[in-house]
């Protein structure tokens, strides 16, 4: 059980596969896009750093601009597991400390559970935001966070995750950041 909160230095949010042929297909693929763009843009306004995921790019085509665009890079993999194709080593590039990671993506119980299973297995603590994240059945979704809450990951809203990187309502950025949270878009 992860009783620490997750802090935002040393936190990275890695977007899986949210790709311009597969969201089509994702069960209220709409809401699950409006939380991983408002974790995305909190993730930017406090310098976490976002990386994204991208499954077999030539047949999925690229992740939605949107998303794509808070980015330091993308990941292009074959693999359902990101961590096959580097993506732990690509978080660990500062440093090599493990930090948390924070996940959304698609599809919950295929690539997205994976990865998290993958950076569970390489000493990560995993938070994986299930209002983010998406899968084409809706039971689909809900097995998936079950058996990432039962592997060892924190199942977390987006909310969550925003202020406990915020900590106070004396961070600097505090108000910027409450503002995106009151936007109807939210």
């Amino acid at each position: 059980m992860m009783t620490n909160a997750m802090s935002a230095p040393g936190s990275t949010l890695v977007l899986v596969d949210f790709q311009q042929r597969l969201m089509p297909a994702i069960a209220h693929a709409d809401e699950v896009l409006a939380q991983a763009t408002l974790l995305a843009r909190a993730a930017q306004l406090l310098g976490i750093r976002t990386l994204g995921t991208e499954q077999n790019p030539t047949g999925l085509g690229p992740s939605v601009e949107s998303l794509r665009q808070f980015c330091e890079s993308s990941l292009s993999k074959m693999h359902f597991d990101a961590c096959a194709d580097g993506l732990s080593e690509l978080i660990r590039t500062d440093g090599g400390a493990t930090g948390d990671v924070v996940l959304a993506g698609c599809e919950a119980h295929v690539c997205l559970l994976q990865t998290a299973l993958g950076l569970l297995r390489a000493g990560h603590r995993v938070w994986v935001v299930a209002p983010a994240c998406g899968s084409r059945k809706v039971s689909d979704h809900a097995l998936a966070m079950q058996r990432l809450r039962e592997a060892g990951a924190g199942v977390v809203s987006t909310e969550m995750v925003v202020f406990e990187w915020l900590h106070s309502c004396r961070h600097p950025r505090f108000k910027d950041v409450l503002a995106l949270l009151k936007t109807p878009a939210a």
